[in-house]
This record gives structure tokens, C-alpha cells and sequence, in this order.
């Protein structure tokens, strides 16, 4: 049994406004195995398009190998546009040492809600993917269902829009009380809106999902031209 443990701590900034959320990065992200065109950061996969995506909306000119560069090119996107990425798997157990999120087990969460309470300035988070089985919107849901909260649908096509309101716990009683869900919550003052948006997954794998959209095959007839690659930047150049 492979014990999978997430390589990078949360990359979050005071004045962060969305959080990007996954699952875990390939196991060899954890071992230090990379692939000469891996980065050494969040979605630094060489077959995770995420940041190929992201460089083609901005025309960022992103290096993709093992240099200092390419991770620091990447974090200062994220500092310049406010984003944060926080992967909700802090570690998991593996069978077999692979990426697949249904391989899965004995799967230690983080705690998102913290990190929102934390930093108050995030209304956004952005799922890299959907509410199949261990993808990261079905681990958020399972997570915040311990804080009473559930997710209300805002926009029901792809990508999916849901919205919740948060419990805004004062820092006085999430200090004293930590480990004490019952007493932070009874402290509660106000809340605040999170809106959460399910992006199609960045991995290649999500293609043959894509190719059944009927708005894909829409575009494709229109422009046979047109691919899977286009399909999402036209979707994350809203979100990114």
C-alpha cells in the first residue's frame, strides 16, 4: 500500500479572492520523480493542461520544466490575479501508485472551511473537476455537510454553479475553541456568500466526456477546427 501525502502546502495570499481546489498531484509529484517538462507546483503535471490553459488566455510565455522559473512565472500569476489553490486531499492510500482518483483510500480531507474563515476575502472556489466519485466537488460536499451546509444550485449546465452561505466565526473563537465545532458556530455573528463553480477536469482524461457535450459537438460541427483544448480555455477564460 502506497500512503500518498500531498506535496504543497495551500498557496494562499491575504487578499486571495478564488481558491483553485483538485485532489492530490501524480504520487510522483510526492516522490520527487518528475518528468523533464513537470513543474514542480500545483497542477505541475506535464499531462494536466491546467496551466496550458491559463498561459493561453494571458499569453503568459510559461516555461514547462524543472527550473526555479517556471514555478515562480506561476506563482506570481496567482499573486497578480488573486488567486489561491488549496487541493482538498491532504493524503490518502493507494494500492496501486497511480493518479486515479477512484484508487482512493483511507482519504485524510483538509479542512476548506478553516481555510475560508481564515481568509476572508475568498468568495470563489473553482473545482478542476465535477461531483463523480472523489473529484473534488464530491469531497466538498461531503466536507461541509459537517458543518450543516450544503451547496445551492445556481447555474445547472456545465460548468456547474452552486452557492452557499458561510458562518463567519470570529478569530477570538475559533483560537479558543479549535477542536470544538458547537462553540464556534454558536459564535457566530453573520455570513458570507461562497460561490463554488465545477470546471471540467483538466486532465486528459475528461475528453471523452467533452466530445458527448452537446455544445462541444455544436462548436465542432461549426468549426471542425475546433478541439477539446479550445472547448476549455472558452470555459476557464471566464473563472481565470
Amino acid at each position: 500500500m502506497f500512503k500518498h501525502e500531498h506535496p504543497y502546502q495551500p498557496f494562499i495570499k491575504k487578499d486571495t479572492t478564488k481558491l483553485i481546489v483538485g485532489t492530490l498531484p501524480p504520487p510522483r509529484f510526492s516522490t520527487g520523480e518528475l518528468l523533464e517538462k513537470d513543474v514542480d507546483f500545483c497542477y505541475g503535471s506535464y499531462y494536466n493542461s491546467l496551466w496550458l490553459f491559463i498561459d493561453k488566455i494571458h499569453d503568459l510565455k510559461l516555461k514547462f520544466d524543472n527550473s526555479v522559473e517556471a514555478i515562480q512565472q506561476r506563482k506570481q500569476f496567482l499573486v497578480n490575479h488573486k488567486i489561491g489553490v488549496c487541493d482538498i486531499v491532504e493524503s490518502c492510500e493507494r494500492e496501486k501508485k497511480d493518479a486515479s482518483d477512484l484508487g482512493m483510500q483511507n482519504i485524510k480531507l483538509r479542512n476548506l472551511i478553516g481555510y475560508l474563515n481564515e481568509y476572508p476575502n475568498i468568495d470563489t472556489l473553482l473545482f478542476t473537476g465535477g461531483n463523480s466519485k472523489n473529484g473534488p466537488e464530491y469531497f466538498f460536499r461531503k466536507h461541509i455537510k459537517e458543518y450543516g451546509l450544503k451547496l445551492e444550485v445556481v447555474f445547472s449546465e456545465v460548468p456547474r454553479i452552486h452557492q452557499f452561505e458561510l458562518p463567519v466565526i470570529p478569530s477570538e473563537a475559533r483560537e479558543s475553541a479549535k477542536s470544538n465545532l458547537s462553540v464556534q458556530l454558536s459564535a457566530v455573528e453573520t455570513s458570507r456568500l461562497i460561490r463554488t463553480v465545477s470546471l471540467t477536469s483538466a486532465s486528459g482524461s475528461a475528453n471523452r466526456a467533452i466530445g458527448s457535450m452537446p455544445l462541444y459537438q455544436h462548436l465542432k460541427n461549426s468549426n471542425p477546427n475546433f478541439t477539446t483544448f479550445d472547448f476549455r480555455v472558452m470555459q476557464y477564460q471566464e473563472f481565470f
